[in-house]
């Protein structure tokens, strides 16, 4: 049995009758960036994430570029992140010549630490961003608790999250001063190439984000400051409008399979419970918890990823392999260990909950369109491996 870790075609063969007219009517319009697939867009997904203005970029990567240059840095400004998360989060903060400042994770959702963050502010910290990691969120009210007593603004990284809703119901990206979000093609929600969103309450952060993505310009052709080309294609824009439509039913598609995963985990005697931390004879493997999971919260967790950590990781990869289960490892280098950071002389010592992550976690595939019988499959592929059948 095949199992890929994910398979696009299938869902484009679902949309394929509704996506391509929309994508011959842009190329007879010729009207490729911006536009009014783009402002449709935008209206639809400020509304889906509660909040006041949404703003089409080119990536998820250059949304979190442009919260940050709105912010304004000096050289050596501090950021604060998690050290464990995708790359973009801590490339965009060096671009711009400010210090990326790496903390550890809460052991269970592997989202950023609330006490970390606390200790590691210093009169130099002008931003914190929170990643809401594998399309749960991070803990906010914690978050912007801080971010009030210091007064330092929240930058969320809702990149694999959109949709993913805090346990009071408020959607991600519509808590912070600004929320990130990106449509790359393996998202829940993603374009067919690489597209972004910016989202914000802030009417004048708004229209000046808007000008920025533009070259800075306004009028036409007149720059006050110095922005970028940051524009989303009317296409990426289209394709979105159509998958949109199906959002709601990929998320409930991604928690049903989840939620079997860990039924047959534990039925068949690899893990005792969900959310534990550490290994035992009777936790083989760590399941991922929904921890704000609560009444009329739907979107607590949209698994953009289905994160198991595991024991010999890595040879479990291999074995899966040769089974033909993709499963990929997000993600084995933590920031404070990647070269290009080795300026900034961290401690290993200080991460030990994103050391243990890089080194045991492990993706199984989420996306909606799998059958009961591929998860069956691949839940007693690793019950072979880990009592070493």
């Amino acid at each position: 049995m095949r199992v890929p870790l994910l398979d696009l075609q299938l869902q484009y063969q679902s949309l394929k009758s509704e996506i391509e007219p929309v994508l011959l009517r842009v190329a007879e319009s010729q009207a490729l960036i911006l536009g009014k697939e783009v402002a449709a867009l935008e209206e639809t997904l400020a509304a889906y994430c509660g909040a006041k203005f949404a703003l089409g970029v080119s990536s998820g990567t250059d949304a979190l570029l442009m919260a940050l240059m709105a912010l304004n840095l000096e050289p050596d400004d501090e950021v604060i992140m998690p050290t464990y998360s995708f790359f973009a989060t801590a490339g965009v903060a060096a671009r711009l010549r400010a210090k990326p400042v790496f903390v550890d994770s809460e052991p269970v959702t592997l989202n950023i630490s609330p006490a970390a963050i606390r200790a590691a502010i210093t009169p130099r910290t002008k931003a914190i961003i929170p990643v809401h990691l594998y399309g749960q969120s991070a803990d906010m009210d914690e978050i912007l608790a801080i971010g009030e007593e210091y007064g330092i603004p929240i930058i969320e990284d809702a990149a694999q999250a959109i949709g993913t809703q805090y346990k009071n119901g408020k959607p991600v990206g519509s808590m912070g001063l600004m929320g990130c979000f990106s449509f790359y093609p393996t998202k829940n929600l993603g374009a067919f190439g690489d597209a972004g969103l910016l989202t914000t309450n802030d009417e004048a952060l708004y229209k000046h984000l808007r000008q920025m993505r533009d070259h800075g310009m306004e009028p036409r052709y007149y720059h006050k400051f110095v922005g970028g080309n940051f524009r989303m294609d009317a296409l990426q824009a289209a394709v979105l409008n159509v998958k949109f439509t199906r959002l709601e039913s990929w998320h409930a598609a991604r928690r049903t399979n989840a939620a079997l995963y860990c039924k047959l985990f534990m039925e068949n005697g690899l893990a005792d419970s969900i959310g534990n931390t550490s290994f035992d004879d009777s936790n083989k493997v760590l399941l991922p918890k929904a921890v704000f999971e609560a009444s009329g919260v739907n979107n607590f967790h949209i698994y953009n990823q289905f994160i198991i950590r595991v024991e010999r990781r890595d040879e479990l990869r291999e074995f899966l392999k040769s089974h033909d289960i993709g499963a990929e490892i997000y993600y084995p280098v933590p920031f404070h260990r990647q070269e290009c950071f080795q300026y900034l002389q961290n401690s290993d010592s200080d991460f030990l909950v994103a050391n243990f992550a890089a080194a045991t976690s492990l993706a199984l595939p989420i996306f909606p369109e799998l059958h009961p019988e591929q998860i069956t499959f691949v839940v007693e592929k690793i019950g072979e491996f880990v009592r070493g059948r």
